[in-house]
């Protein structure tokens, strides 16, 4: 029983950030969120009757107790739709850096959700699909369906899903992934969701969510580039402040960054369509219209302390491979 899937992380255009429930991971707000195409998670997976035991490798790496309890975790709910006890072999690799704020627990677990479902023979509807991949990374829901994806926070585990809001060829934006530090964050995401009840501020932030959802998808659907500017760097804003409050607080962001954002917003003030937004990490996506992509990733270049500048545009959802 073998299968293998590919999935693309995604960038948030409105955030995910704290559960009302932890365990199924069904978020306090809704999201809305962009696959990278080129930027990818390849995840094979076997379930055998000559397993003892699960195991997980990482780009070549035999993982430890704790990654692969939540790969085991997450294969243990699929086995339970498919009523199949076996173990399994899980075997995955990026071409991103894995853990530094570039969503790559949400390629992982969509590339997973999609390869341990086939291997065991279910045959699941995207929403379906999507919302077995949310078990395993919230924003992993987002990679199953092509293009831009909104995360409707439902009421329980059935209802609570991605669905599409447009293809990917709807508009051509890039994301310019401005990579300050490629190493493993000290505070992962998953953690990260658990303090954020503890900011004064998460109450404010949860409250205008909708408001700025609403915006950011009438932008997206009216290809308005200033309006999404606005409301993109408002909804990270907000994140990070709830993150910068929280108990203890969460600073993700480097002197880099804040040089990035703040040449960010002098660009846009000179006219050019280009916006900014940084995930639970360094690293800041620079967002900005097709026409503009070769002006912008050369100046990004130039800026101190960049490591590297990726690029990506709208890609597709989870596939088999």
């Amino acid at each position: 029983m073998f299968a293998a899937a590919s999935a693309h992380p995604n960038i948030a255009f409105i955030k995910y950030w704290g559960n009302r429930d932890s365990l199924l991971r069904l978020p306090l707000t809704g999201s809305l969120s962009m696959n990278l195409d080129g930027l990818e998670t390849r995840t094979r997976v076997w379930f055998d009757a000559d397993f003892s035991a699960d195991s997980f490798s990482l780009g070549g790496v035999e993982q430890g107790e704790e990654s692969l309890a939540r790969v085991s975790a997450f294969l243990d709910r699929a086995r339970e739709l498919a009523g199949c006890g076996l173990w399994a072999r899980v075997e995955s690799e990026n071409n991103f850096p894995t853990g530094a704020g570039i969503a790559s627990s949400a390629s992982a677990f969509a590339a997973l959700a999609l390869a341990a479902s086939a291997a065991l023979g279910l045959s699941l509807s995207e929403q379906q699909l999507s919302a077995l991949a949310r078990r395993g990374s919230g924003s992993a829901c987002r990679s199953v369906p092509d293009g831009f994806a909104e995360w409707l926070p439902g009421s329980a585990d059935a209802d609570s899903y991605a669905v599409q809001v447009a293809p990917p060829d709807y508009w051509d934006l890039v994301d310019l992934i401005v990579v300050l530090r490629s190493e493993h964050k000290a505070v992962g995401s998953t953690e990260g969701h658990a303090l954020a009840g503890t900011s004064p501020l998460n109450g404010l932030r949860v409250a205008g969510a909708p408001e700025r959802l609403i915006e950011c998808r009438q932008a997206l659907l009216a290809r308005d580039f200033a309006r999404l500017a606005r409301v993109v760097e408002a909804d990270s804003h907000w994140m990070h402040a709830v993150m910068r409050t929280s108990t203890p607080p969460l600073f993700y962001w480097t002197a880099g960054t804040e040089t990035v954002l703040w040449h960010v917003l002098d660009w846009r003030k000179r006219g050019r369509a280009v916006c900014a937004t940084v995930d639970a990490g360094p690293n800041v996506h620079v967002i900005t219209a097709g026409a503009e992509k070769t002006w912008v990733e050369a100046r990004l270049r130039e800026l101190p302390g960049v490591q590297q500048v990726l690029c990506a545009r709208p890609g597709p959802g989870a596939r088999l491979i």
